[in-house]
């Protein structure tokens, strides 16, 4: 299956605000039932463990509503490791105010190198060309202290299918629209693999979660001075 770049309407918030606040509330349902709060948070709670964290502050990029740092924020906090966020994402409308929120650009992040732990993103990835890609994970290697972390969709066709098969799930038109195109333009776990090598990045760790999802680890390389 040929990857296939075809533009996603909440990136540009082509709706209603009922629409837009109806494919947020469609994404963290998606994330709710289909594993990426687990995966993004099983990630952070390995990034933690390897590197002796009980308190991990982070950027999670394209943050949105905040639904993945309030997952993981409670599950690493049962598990004795405190969670301090800081969400980005390029739309004031996708922020809430659980959390701070800062709008930004992701390939220019608006922060001094080494100021958090990690760096994360959702289902981010798909968004940008590889190109891109290597710029934003060069960006957030310079802002974060030990690692970035990347939790996205894997391209296949029965995944494009099962997009299809869950529109009834949808609250809006814009994720009808978006679930589909989302695949399409996803990578393959090898396809990121290439794109990363091209990275300041000291080692890549790749792992694959339930339906369709993978887990990248940037390494940040060791500092030596």
């Amino acid at each position: 299956m040929k990857r296939r770049v075809v533009a996603e309407l909440l990136d540009t918030d082509q709706g209603s605000p009922a629409e837009v606040h109806g494919s947020l509330a469609d994404l963290r349902m998606i994330n709710r039932r289909f594993g990426g709060l687990r995966s993004a948070a099983e990630m952070l709670h390995s990034l933690a463990s390897a590197r002796q964290l009980k308190t991990l502050s982070w950027l999670d990029v394209a943050g949105a509503s905040g639904d993945v740092a309030a997952f993981a924020s409670d599950s690493l906090g049962k598990r004795g490791i405190a969670v301090k966020p800081v969400l980005l994402d390029r739309a004031a409308t996708h922020l809430n105010r659980a959390f701070p929120g800062v709008c930004g650009d992701a390939l220019a992040l608006p922060f001094p190198d080494n100021s958090f732990d990690v760096v994360c993103c959702s289902l981010f990835l798909h968004h940008l060309e590889p190109a891109e890609i290597v710029g934003f994970v060069n960006e957030a290697l310079r802002v974060a202290r030990h690692a970035v972390l990347m939790n996205d969709l894997v391209r296949h066709p029965l995944h494009l299918a099962l997009t299809y098969a869950g529109y009834l799930l949808y609250r809006s038109r814009l994720t009808r629209h978006d679930a589909p195109a989302s695949v399409r333009r996803s990578y393959t776990i090898e396809e990121i693999q290439k794109i990363l090598s091209q990275t300041s990045a000291f080692t890549i760790e790749t792992r694959r979660f339930f339906l369709f999802r993978m887990g990248v680890t940037a390494w940040k390389r060791p500092s030596t001075t």
